[in-house]
């Protein structure tokens, strides 16, 4: 329970500071006065003032914002140095550079990774690396470190021999693993089960991972190719929400992003960085959605007023702001029950 609190908030923590950040500069670099940073909602744990702005770190590490002034027209304290009042660029590069940041982060993480640790690629040697929580590996016993030797007798030399014989095997058919750990070597039985997503079928192992070392150009180059490549992935699956409702099931929220960390923390600490990767570019990609409320919605709003000449009347942002209020809390709502069947009921 610790560790998943911890992970939690270092995840958190870690994004809320990055995109918040991302604001926050670009604000200062355009001239914009911001009363407060804060990481975090509710009371006030730390508070410091420097310069013009008061520093906070708050009660509940589930988000955090930016107290720019003037964002409200018609309550600008700060006059020329509002945000209501700088050119329509400046409130765009301030609106999107926290989802700007989010995409710089991942980078910047898996960058750190190749270039200390290396690029992670299967091992060829059948060793379990990972056993899937919940699934019928852990069910039968078999952990990390474990060596397959064979399957139904037919003997395995590789990982990909191990895979191969899986392909021919029916969901729910009981198969006899034969694996060495330590120096002692046992049987046992599995039931794989028949993964919808993957569309095979499943005792619920990952094999071991062995890094090969980059140099730093390489490093970077593969940092940048991997958020592009997890970006792309995750456009698509956002995509094919819209077009597959039933696809909602899929969802997580909070909890279930607090339970993933602290599961994905158990396996150490440069896989919750690539889960803080994930979730980064997860968070950038939500924040563009041209919904109200959200950084896209501000920015659709702000490319209206540049093609109008002037903003949209306090009655039009208000009405599209409830309509964005109403669909975020919809999709919480999915998130959230499907965070409670995956914790309660699975």
């Amino acid at each position: 329970m610790i560790l998943t609190i911890a992970a939690a908030v270092f995840v958190f923590g870690l994004l809320v500071l990055v995109h918040e950040f991302g604001h926050f500069i670009t604000a200062k670099m355009t001239g914009m006065r911001v009363d407060e940073f804060a990481i975090g909602f509710g009371p006030k744990i730390i508070s410091r003032k420097h310069g013009e702005t008061v520093y906070s770190l708050r009660a509940v590490p589930l988000g955090g914002f930016n107290d720019i002034a003037g964002m409200d027209p018609d309550n600008n304290t700060a006059g020329e140095r509002g945000f209501c009042a700088k050119p329509v660029l400046s409130r765009m590069v301030v609106i999107l550079a926290g989802a700007t940041f989010n995409f710089i982060l991942p980078i910047v993480l898996f960058f750190m990774i190749y270039a200390t640790i290396g690029v992670g690629q299967p091992a060829q040697e059948p060793i379990i690396g990972g056993v899937i929580q919940g699934m019928s590996a852990e069910q039968a016993g078999l952990k990390e470190g474990d060596k397959i030797l064979s399957v139904d007798g037919q003997t395995v030399t590789t990982w990909k021999d191990f895979t191969d014989k899986l392909k021919n095997i029916e969901a729910g058919q009981n198969i006899l693993l034969r694996y060495e750990r330590g120096e002692v070597v046992n049987e046992v039985t599995v039931s794989p089960t028949f993964n919808e997503q993957e569309k095979r079928v499943l005792v619920g192992v990952q094999s071991s991972v062995v890094y090969e070392s980059k140099t730093l150009p390489e490093s970077f180059t593969m940092a940048i190719d991997h958020t592009k490549e997890i970006t792309v992935f995750m456009i698509d699956s956002i995509v094919r929400l819209f077009k597959e409702p039933g696809q909602t099931e899929n969802l997580a929220g909070p909890i279930g992003i607090v339970q993933m960390s602290g599961q994905v923390a158990e396996r150490g600490f440069i896989p919750l960085l690539n889960f803080a990767a994930l979730l980064s570019i997860n968070l950038g990609i939500i924040n563009l959605l041209p919904v109200p409320v959200l950084d896209g919605g501000h920015f659709v709003n702000l490319f209206i007023e540049a093609v109008r000449g002037k903003p949209l009347g306090a009655k039009a942002v208000a009405y599209t702001q409830r309509v964005g209020i109403a669909l975020l809390l919809m999709l919480m709502l999915f998130a959230t029950k499907n965070d409670l069947v995956r914790v309660f009921l699975k």
